[in-house]
């Protein structure tokens, strides 16, 4: 029995001929995310501006959604809740929280832990609150801007060896491209950024490759078979071949994340949201971008150029 098809096995679409247009959108993008980022910055979260750290006990389970509210309502700059359960303090699972927050200004450590301890009352086990300073949280922006650049140069090098140098800098030009627009939203939207927007970003260049290599196979595998075609013609064939498969794809993974987005509240919101507008934007440069990039660079052996198919 024939699976479920959303899409005629074989559309035409021309995708090369439309990659003006294309290029046109991600200018605007990249533009927007340069602006935006030189003259706004980034929110920096308590990752890399620094706060106090505390972690808080108890006997019993905690309800860390009624721990965040507490907190929440003593009116700190920004305020982080994540479980360390288990052997990381001698505890019960989920009976320990650790608490980051951002002081208020001029507000010390001992401050802020006797305003927690004041809230959330004579319930719970309370450990000394320890302060990371600025310099440490600018090491960790620092190492975590090189950890993403790293990351796309060696899907780069991969790529270029897997394949050929040429779908190397097509697969770095677009996976760049979407790794900085995602961070670039960040910026625009005034959406706080830590660690796990780093994370978030990492995600995305993975998947981006992915959506990539899928169509630069596809190119390769047709280049053998069609040893004539011009390649223009060789890359909407191949695009046009995988587009059922990227939809699907793409589909599928942005399901995953809008549950996580609507009910997973404000610890997940700024994660997913990074990851569900990379998808949108992943998708869009590996269809229209990466591919349509080899046009303008030495043909790869094997492949015909127009120069050569109109002579």
């Amino acid at each position: 029995m024939p699976l479920i098809k959303f899409l005629p096995e074989d559309t035409k679409i021309d995708f090369v001929g439309a990659r003006y247009y294309a290029f046109a959108v991600d200018g605007m993008l990249l533009l927007a995310a340069i602006i935006s980022i030189f003259f706004h910055g980034f929110n920096l979260g308590i990752d890399f501006t620094g706060g106090v750290l505390m972690q808080v006990k108890s006997a019993q389970t905690i309800d860390i959604g009624a721990v965040r509210h507490e907190v929440d309502s003593i009116g700190f700059g920004e305020a982080e809740l994540q479980f360390i359960g288990g052997g990381a303090c001698d505890t019960p699972v989920n009976s320990c929280v650790l608490i980051r927050v951002q002081p208020k200004a001029n507000q010390s450590g001992e401050a802020v832990a006797g305003a927690i301890k004041q809230k959330l009352g004579n319930a719970f086990t309370y450990r000394n609150a320890q302060v990371i300073g600025p310099k440490v949280s600018s090491e960790l922006f620092r190492d975590g801007v090189v950890a993403t650049i790293l990351a796309v140069l060696m899907i780069a090098i991969y790529v270029a060896v897997r394949f050929e140098w040429q779908y190397g800098i097509g697969a770095v030009v677009a996976t760049g491209h979407d790794v900085f627009v995602t961070a670039g939203m960040f910026s625009v939207f005034h959406l706080d950024f830590t660690l796990t927007s780093v994370a978030a970003l990492l995600t995305l260049a993975g998947y981006s490759i992915n959506d990539t290599v899928v169509v630069f196979d596809r190119i390769r595998e047709n280049r053998r078979k069609f040893k004539r075609m011009r390649l223009y013609d060789l890359i909407n064939l191949s695009t046009n071949q995988m587009l059922s498969r990227t939809i699907l794809t793409s589909a599928a993974t942005a399901s995953s994340m809008i549950p996580l987005l609507v009910f997973g509240g404000p610890a997940l919101f700024d994660f997913t949201a990074a990851i569900l507008f990379g998808i949108v934007v992943g998708t869009f440069s590996s269809t229209y971008v990466a591919a349509a990039l080899l046009l303008y660079l030495p043909a790869p052996a094997g492949t015909k150029t127009e120069a050569a198919a109109a002579s």
